[in-house]
């Protein structure tokens, strides 16, 4: 199947070529905004679409609307499904069903006149970040990702291990989507990915749903993340001065302060070099990687009055409210809602990451009796953690540290010694 990709693209090349025998002599990046570049052409055909006629490859904004890019209403809800290492809460699809949409896929793709490139990254740390690599039959698609994407040099995409492949067909054929999809649900489209093969598929009108393209998205480059050395943990960066607080809280507690973090999404990638959103935050002044945490707090709710308003955790207390999560009774291990992640083994490496870097932590309480600690009011209660006499953590009193020992024994194996309430 390959020669016969790589024999048709030769051949296409050629033709193309020998079009252009009269064309001035032009660099890459300007035949590949032009719609032709050997190299692009190849490396498409490495992903199985073969250009038929034109590839344009990292348009700007006003370029991609030149070729009718518009903005699109935005979608929410749409199916998501994902085979490889997840837990419940995501829909799944067996790796043939799978391999036979994206050949479905390749070859729309492959059908079409013009196709459109758009390369970028997941997290912006050189080492740690994953990069991406979007193939699509629509320039609105194309607008779309490049507000989501981070920026990175197309050499970059080109030369990485293990990129990232988005295939968007936006126009492929409503029986391919009702084979896939589910009911009315799926009637606008649907977003399937496979983390083994670190490719993402996006049919119909599914690019208009951010959130659905972020959490896949989030899912496909945790491992990769992972792999080369970063954490991807489910927080949120409040940036007071010169000073980086990396805060941990529950979705209704968070959104309350949303205007002063320097991103609403939930995630983050933590390395050596410093602390990163994994997507655009909207601020185009504003850094993609920050420095290390001069904070972390973690926003516990609890009514007993056991937890204190603000209080100093060791690393390994950290490490322990961090992998519980506690809200008031419930528990969210690790504030996390990404769903392919070891979350013990995260609450490991975090602790590692708090002991190397010497970043200190600190627990505070959103509840007070009937009321919740929101807004403004959050906002000072963590830049209080910045102060040097914050008290430490010394529960007394109460079942709260067997509720917490009860859920964590029940839901994980061998929590280390070091782990502590």
């Amino acid at each position: 199947m390959k020669k016969v990709l790589l024999k048709q693209l030769m051949e296409t090349s050629f033709s193309l070529a020998s079009s252009r025998r009269n064309t001035p002599f032009l660099l890459s990046s300007q035949r590949g905004n032009l719609g032709f570049s050997y190299g692009l052409n190849w490396a498409l055909a490495g992903k199985g679409v073969i250009v038929k006629d034109k590839a344009f490859q990292n348009l700007t904004s006003s370029e991609l609307q030149q070729k009718g890019a518009t903005i699109v209403a935005s979608l929410s809800g749409l199916p998501l499904l994902v085979r490889g290492s997840v837990r419940g809460g995501i829909l799944d699809i067996s790796k043939g069903h799978y391999t036979k949409l994206l050949k479905q896929v390749t070859t729309h793709l492959s059908s079409i006149s013009n196709v459109f490139v758009q390369d970028g990254a997941i997290g912006s740390s050189s080492e740690c970040d994953a990069k991406v690599r979007v193939i699509s039959d629509n320039p609105s698609a194309m607008l779309k990702f490049s507000s989501i994407l981070l920026k990175t040099p197309t050499r970059a995409v080109s030369h990485d291990s293990c990129p990232l492949t988005v295939y968007v067909a936006t126009s492929i054929s409503v029986g391919v989507m009702d084979a896939v999809a589910f009911g009315a649900q799926g009637s606008n489209g649907f977003i399937t990915a496979d983390i083994e093969r670190s490719s993402l598929i996006l049919c119909g009108q599914a690019f208009a749903d951010t959130n659905g393209i972020k959490e896949a998205l989030t899912a496909l480059s945790g491992p990769i993340i992972c792999a080369r050395g970063g954490l991807l943990l489910s927080g949120r960066l409040l940036v007071l001065a010169d000073s980086v607080i990396l805060l941990f809280a529950p979705e209704d507690t968070i959104q309350s302060c949303a205007n002063v973090l320097v991103s609403a999404d939930a995630g983050v990638i933590l390395s050596s070099q410093g602390i990163a959103p994994l997507f655009q935050t909207g601020n185009s002044g504003g850094p993609d990687t920050f420095k290390l945490p001069a904070a972390v707090v973690f926003a516990s709710s609890d009514c007993s009055g056991i937890i204190p308003s603000v209080a100093k955790l060791s690393p390994g207390q950290a490490a322990y409210h961090f992998l519980a999560g506690y809200q008031n009774g419930k528990f969210v291990p690790a504030y996390c809602k990404f769903p392919f992640i070891d979350l013990l083994d995260l609450a490991k490496a975090f602790l590692s990451k708090l002991k190397d870097h010497r970043i200190p932590s600190f627990l505070v309480n959103v509840k007070k009796r009937e009321t919740s600690v929101t807004g403004k009011d959050l906002q000072a209660l963590a830049q209080s953690t910045l102060s040097e006499n914050i008290p430490p953590f010394e529960p007394e009193g109460g079942n709260l540290q067997e509720k917490y020992k009860t859920f964590l024994d029940s839901k994980f194996q061998e929590i280390p010694q070091e782990f502590s309430f």
